[in-house]
């Protein structure tokens, strides 16, 4: 099938347990890795179309989005296609990615770093250092608590609010988030959509603004 790879879905792989390293990593186009357990560093490394869904499962012991379910490095390097994760992830989340949509319900340091294309979603905290070197895509950070703007490195981005094209594209995603994970924290947000969409931060890159400026 080549680079347009197959329609979504004609591959899935229902998976439980604990992943090792890489799970994931250059999943073509068509093919969605659904896990109920847990996975180590660099889930989703070199995306290329396809879908990975990590979430817990329905007896976990803890409250989901205080669980890490991800470890470090997430989303390295993805170019296509999309990962929700139910639960936090380690350090470097969506490193050099380039294309890919990644949701995950809090990151630890050096967030979306040298990130070139493609959307991060982040429903909970960060750690030190985000968007350090990050020079496209868009990040949208839900930041309840008003703390993120002392997270983010402001050499590279600006913290904006989202605007009405921000909030149309964000709402999809989160529609989506819910229905594979059964995120409790996306049902929420979706629940009081009006308000809650208020609390998003747009981690948007200077010069990416600018050539999107200049390209309409």
């Amino acid at each position: 099938h080549g680079e347009d790879g197959l329609p979504p879905d004609s591959i899935i792989l229902r998976l439980a347990g604990s992943a090792g390293n890489s799970l994931g990593a250059f999943l073509p186009r068509g093919i969605t890795l659904d896990v109920v357990g847990d996975a180590n560093d660099y889930v989703g490394k070199g995306l290329s179309g396809g879908v990975v869904v990590v979430r817990p499962p329905a007896d976990l012991a803890c409250t989901p989005e205080d669980n890490v379910i991800g470890g470090n490095v997430v989303a390295y390097g993805a170019t296509s296609g999309s990962l929700y994760l139910r639960g936090r992830v380690g350090e470097r989340f969506c490193v050099r990615n380039s294309g890919a949509t990644a949701v995950v319900e809090g990151v630890g340091d050096h967030g979306c770093e040298y990130m070139t294309g493609g959307t991060a979603v982040v429903l909970g905290p960060t750690g030190r250092n985000f968007a350090a070197g990050m020079s496209g895509g868009v990040a949208y950070v839900f930041d309840e608590h008003g703390s993120f703007p002392q997270a983010v490195n402001p050499e590279m981005v600006d913290i904006e609010r989202l605007d009405g094209n921000d909030l149309a594209a964000l709402q999809p995603i989160l529609e989506r988030h819910a229905e594979l994970t059964g995120s409790d924290v996306a049902i929420r947000i979706l629940a009081d959509w009006d308000a809650a969409s208020a609390l998003f931060a747009k981690v948007m890159p200077r010069d990416y603004k600018r050539v999107l400026e200049a390209a309409e």
